[in-house]
């Protein structure tokens, strides 16, 4: 044990080392006990927090918001293709933020000279405008997820993405409905009035579809009953959310978050539904007597004719369409803009590959028929942008294993090497269009 006079002493409090004090030297010079130190990092939290407060991100005035525009050029950027979905993605985010700019200007809190100028500026605010939720219906790896993640991005609002799958009534195995709110609390460390603004991305909407047209009169765990409890979420309502996600239990403490500003974006392939929209529009989806080529373009472009009508016949509930009241659909992804999903966006593959390799010194480079082959085998097996990482990664990790030994320069990708190391990975062979 340290003699009295070689103890070391708090220079913040004088206060000294002994078996209940500790004292920690932060760098010579200084030392400094464990309370004063708790007091420091109070005093910390406590000044990043009025500085946040002080000036808040996100949108709160109609000038923070991007136009329409604003929003669909940034998109491109991200986005390949899917113009009809961007422009309602568009409009109807910048129509709700909006909507929640105006709810601001009005508040009886606001000062009355502010209230006044907002009402001269927006007319008559007394109308109550409500809230548009979007659902987008797509076939898997079509930019779903990439659009409301954009979005969400772009305009520096709390973002989280759900699994629609993992959600299940009360009192079953599962996660409660109320928890898909908890990932949106922890993206923005439990600041409630941020989250209270955010975006919910909810995936696989189409997964608790009920499996028949019948209204059910027994419990459906993972289907109608889900979507029943949904439905004072979207619409907006105050809950009480487990700050730690799972199940909710009496003991547990909550967090009150009211739901009327968060824009619910729901998303998923609703594999089958052409067959739905087809007898609606009374067209044959397959059949004999057809060319190949005219169904499958009458598959393709079925898609784009999708109405809510269609969804109920696929198993949404009245009540939840029309809490969903902006639908729009992705359309599969060609063979041309896959071609420009790997090169054009700001996060495309072929850049983050090449930067992989700066790193390590090394200059990448795909040939055109390299890229042509990736697309290729994409296509093949109808995963769309999705597939096209898994393919990349295959035809890579050879080359990201062994270049960083090789100490060369220069590492060309061609069509022969992206063949051989699909071929190796037990990949079926890829003909190359001529």
């Amino acid at each position: 044990m340290a003699k009295k006079n070689d103890a070391k002493r708090c220079m913040m409090c004088g206060a000294m080392e002994t078996a209940d004090t500790t004292v920690v030297q932060v760098f010579d010079g200084l030392t400094l006990c464990e309370d004063c130190i708790s007091y420091i990092d109070n005093a910390r939290d406590q000044a990043l927090a009025a500085r946040r407060k002080d000036t808040p991100s996100g949108v709160h005035k109609k000038e923070d918001i991007p136009t329409p525009h604003e929003i669909r050029d940034y998109l491109d950027q991200y986005v390949i293709g899917q113009e009809e979905a961007k422009k309602y993605l568009s409009v109807a985010v910048y129509n709700h933020y909006k909507r929640i700019a105006q709810e601001a200007a009005r508040d009886k809190n606001a000062p009355k000279a502010a209230l006044r100028d907002a009402i001269s500026e927006a007319g008559d605010t007394d109308v109550d405008i409500e809230k548009s939720n979007i659902i987008m219906v797509g076939p898997t790896g079509t930019g779903k997820t990439l659009l409301a993640k954009s979005i969400a991005r772009l305009l520096d609002v709390p973002f989280a993405i759900v699994d629609a799958t993992v959600l299940t009534e009360a009192g079953y195995v599962g996660e409660d409905i109320e928890s898909l709110l908890t990932r949106l609390l922890q993206n923005c460390d439990y600041d409630v009035e941020r989250a209270e603004k955010g975006i919910v991305f909810i995936d696989e909407i189409d997964k608790i579809a009920r499996k028949s047209d019948n209204p059910s009169i027994t419990r459906d765990v993972s289907g109608e009953g889900v979507q029943q409890g949904l439905l004072k979420l979207l619409e907006g309502s105050t809950v009480l959310v487990p700050p730690n996600g799972g199940r909710k239990h009496p003991d547990q403490k909550m967090i009150a978050v009211d739901t009327k500003n968060i824009l619910f974006i729901c998303g998923g392939a609703f594999d089958g539904i052409e067959r739905k929209i087809a007898n609606r529009m009374n067209t044959h989806v397959v059949g004999y007597g057809k060319d190949e080529t005219l169904k499958k373009k009458q598959r393709d472009n079925l898609m784009r004719y999708v109405l809510p009508q269609d969804l109920k016949s696929f198993g949404l509930i009245p009540e939840i369409i029309g809490r969903l009241p902006v639908l729009t659909a992705l359309n599969p992804l060609d063979r041309d803009a896959l071609l420009r999903i790997l090169t054009e966006p700001k996060n495309a593959l072929v850049r983050q590959y090449k930067r992989l390799f700066e790193i390590d010194g090394v200059h990448l480079e795909f040939t055109q028929d390299a890229l042509e082959a990736i697309v290729d085998k994409a296509i093949e097996y109808k995963l769309g942008a999705r597939g096209l990482r898994s393919i990349v990664e295959t035809v890579m990790v050879d080359a990201m294993f062994d270049v960083p030994s090789m100490h060369v320069k220069d590492f060309t990708v061609d069509a022969a090497y992206v063949l051989s190391r699909l071929d190796q990975a037990n990949f079926d062979k890829v003909r190359l269009a001529d």
